[in-house]
């Protein structure tokens, strides 16, 4: 998708010079969308009560300023957005540069604000899931706060070799959340929501939006695969993912679609610059690339900690479930820690969960420099 605007986004907040965190200027949208701030602030509830698709029909046919002016019409079939939303939904997307589907940027990097006055954070909208999915945010929300340091090691002018002495701690610290989640004590928590379009197995085909394309549009979930701050990490280090998996070649790039366009331009800046890895290579200097090496070894690390964290909170979760666990009274629908049969291998961006992460950490591992 073509941007049709680069203007920064609330995303933004968490990448460029922020620690700690700056307190959000805005959490809710104007008067004229109350309805719809109305609807995504109980989203839980509604969806719980079977009652979001009849409050959704209720959102008036004109929406004031940018968000269209299409009639509504009713929704028939589960696999079809209708067009009171579709419409809105795909023309504030394209103003923004992200594809119209709930990316890692909507729901992390955008979606916080602070509890209270400089203490603790809660994301602003959520989804069904409770505790549960609030702690897989917020975790995922740290990681990218913790990985701002290394983003102004990326940034600064410093010579190469300073900025490679420092990049090994940053990546120690972006792990640090992940670490606590991993050794802390955590009650069983919820697989996190399946929100894609794509490689979706109750949606082959897609979804259809209304007022927008007669064909079915397939597009990834929100995914920690869209976050830019390790695609940055890699490309400095020129770490190339070549997935041997059929249909995972060129999923880091397109993730990258799924990035804002300020993240997006970042990325792709550093991958047009000259190779860091080359220059440390050249250099025969054993200390500098000692110390390349240092940070090939904490990116493998993160990403470690990264196939620990989906083992205990999806894999194991969906074990427990499949051997039927917490079992639903009649009527009450599945609890919020079984997941669909069809969807306990998978991730929240719709990936083949294991394969994918187990392949991303190996071909990491593999850019270390021989001696």
């Amino acid at each position: 998708m073509q941007p049709r605007s680069t203007e920064p986004c609330g995303a933004q907040r968490l990448t460029a010079s922020l620690s700690p965190l700056s307190t959000p200027t805005e959490t809710e949208l104007p008067a004229p969308y109350g309805l719809w701030m109305e609807i995504a602030s109980s989203l839980p509830q509604l969806i719980a009560s079977r009652q979001l698709r009849s409050r959704l029909h209720q959102v008036p046919s004109r929406i004031p300023g940018v968000l269209g002016q299409k009639s509504m019409e009713s929704c028939k079939h589960g696999k079809v957005l209708p067009r009171n939303l579709a419409v809105p939904f795909w023309e504030v997307s394209q103003r923004l540069g992200l594809p119209p589907i709930l990316s890692h940027a909507d729901f992390v990097l955008a979606n916080w604000k602070r509890k209270t006055p400089g203490r603790n954070l809660d994301p602003i909208i959520s989804l069904p899931g409770g505790e549960s999915l609030r702690g897989f945010i917020l975790v995922t929300l740290l990681v990218e706060k913790a990985a701002v340091p290394g983003i102004k090691v990326l940034r600064s002018r410093k010579p190469a070799g300073a900025r490679v002495r420092a990049l090994p701690r940053c990546c120690h610290l972006s792990a640090q959340p992940l670490h606590r989640e991993q050794t802390g004590p955590s009650p069983f928590m919820a697989l996190p929501p399946l929100l894609s379009w794509r490689d979706n197995p109750a949606m082959p085909h897609g979804l259809v939006y209304q007022g927008v394309s007669e064909e079915p549009l397939a597009y990834s979930g929100g995914s920690a695969a869209q976050s830019s701050v390790l695609h940055a990490f890699d490309e400095l280090l020129g770490i190339r993912h070549s997935v041997k998996t059929p249909g995972h070649a060129a999923k880091e790039e397109l993730m990258r679609d799924y990035m804002p366009p300020p993240h997006r331009a970042f990325v792709e800046e550093i991958q047009r610059a000259p190779s860091l890895r080359q220059h440390v290579l050249s250099s025969g200097n054993g200390k500098l690339c000692a110390a390349f090496n240092q940070c090939v070894s904490a990116l493998t690390d993160f990403r470690t900690h990264h196939i620990a964290i989906v083992t205990k909170y999806i894999t194991t979760a969906a074990a427990k479930a499949k051997a039927g666990r917490g079992e639903p009274a009649d009527g009450a629908g599945p609890p919020p820690g079984k997941p669909p049969s069809l969807l306990e291998a998978k991730g929240t961006g719709g990936s083949h969960i294991f394969r994918f992460l187990k392949s991303v950490r190996d071909t990491t591992r593999e850019g270390m420099i021989s001696a």
